[in-house]
């Protein structure tokens, strides 16, 4: 089958791998969509934590069922399913407390072991979900939207507060929608003009603001009575803006970290007493998450399909990914796909 391997930072090549097999417990997917996320293009450009070379990246997958394994329902076969990329152990604190998500041993497919840039994949069963509602593009996105949703639920947010989400990637787009589904007003800050304009004319957010050209305290000291947010969010990305987060966060606010960066993050330790700020990370997301996901994208409530704005087949991703990581290039969201033709010899094989 063919598999494209990130080899090392800034050079991804396409080769040749026998086909995995289905084992005990585990379903093969045929990978039809693979969304590239913040996480790949950190990994390809050598900024991304908890990663070793060579490696087969790809964690937002969504494809048809073509083999299950011994203790598989054979109904599954020919279904069409998403990924939950977070093989957790079961065992330790965090997994017998429910928070899977964050295992300490965990294994990120794409992140820790080898992910689904490739044409099969051999999954656990109980890390695949099916869907006879959504296509396939839908089902290669709930990953991304279920790392906001994962924020937004951790920060605890109630209808009314202000929200503030700085950096407005698929990621940012993600907690912005389901701060709004909470009840939430939302504002997203961002020095890009085209991210922040999808944002008010495809997510149909209110209110976005560009430090390079508004003042960001006064706006939001005017929308909360002086007393600035109730929960900011960072998605940026970038070791600056999550330091400077810190000041956009009102008294007795909540900041979540939802990016990840190879860096220190300093805090003035007066103001985080002085605010009695509440600090918290949020990692990848947990079954309930994806569960809220998959219900609110199938009764049409979140709004992913305009997100990708890039496309490509799996053998051209090698000469593309430099483009997407680009920021000249506009991308949103892009999405690698697999078609039916480039397919067929798989089947051959498989038969």
């Amino acid at each position: 089958m063919r598999t494209v391997v990130c080899a090392e930072p800034g050079y991804m090549v396409l080769e040749e791998r026998d086909p995995p097999r289905c084992g005990k417990g585990e379903a093969l997917l045929r990978i039809r969509r693979i969304g590239v996320c913040g996480t790949d293009i950190h990994a390809y450009g050598g900024n991304q934590p908890y990663f070793s070379y060579p490696r087969v990246l790809g964690h937002e997958l969504a494809g048809e069922i073509i083999e299950v394994g011994s203790e598989g329902d054979p109904k599954l076969i020919g279904q069409r399913a998403y990924v939950i990329p977070y093989l957790h152990c079961g065992q330790c604190r965090a997994c017998r407390t429910g928070h899977s998500n964050c295992c300490k041993r965990i294994q990120v497919i794409g992140v820790h072991r080898d992910g689904g840039m490739c044409d099969t994949l051999a999954v656990p069963l109980d890390h695949l979900v099916v869907s006879e509602t959504l296509e396939l593009d839908q089902l290669a996105l709930v990953e991304c939207m279920a790392i906001g949703a994962h924020a937004v639920r951790r920060s605890g947010l109630g209808q009314g507060e202000l929200a503030v989400v700085t950096g407005a990637g698929p990621i940012g787009m993600g907690v912005a929608q389901f701060a709004r589904e909470r009840g939430a007003r939302v504002v997203v800050v961002d020095t890009n003009p085209e991210r922040l304009a999808f944002c008010r004319e495809k997510l149909d957010i209110e209110l976005t603001l560009n430090p390079n050209e508004d003042d960001i305290d006064a706006a939001l000291k005017a929308m909360s009575d002086d007393e600035l947010a109730d929960v900011v969010f960072d998605a940026t990305g970038s070791p600056a803006a999550m330091q400077a987060g810190f000041d956009l966060v009102g008294q007795a606010g909540r900041y979540v970290l939802v990016s990840i960066v190879k860096a220190d993050i300093s805090f003035h330790d007066p103001d985080l007493h002085r605010k009695e700020m509440t600090l918290l990370a949020s990692r990848n997301a947990t079954r309930a998450d994806f569960d809220q996901v998959t219900r609110l994208m199938e009764s049409g409530r979140l709004r992913v399909d305009a997100m990708i704005t890039h496309r490509a087949e799996l053998a051209d991703v090698p000469e593309r990914m430099p483009t997407w990581c680009a920021p000249a290039t506009g991308v949103v969201k892009a999405m690698i796909e697999i078609n039916d033709t480039s397919q067929q010899s798989i089947s051959g094989a498989l038969s």
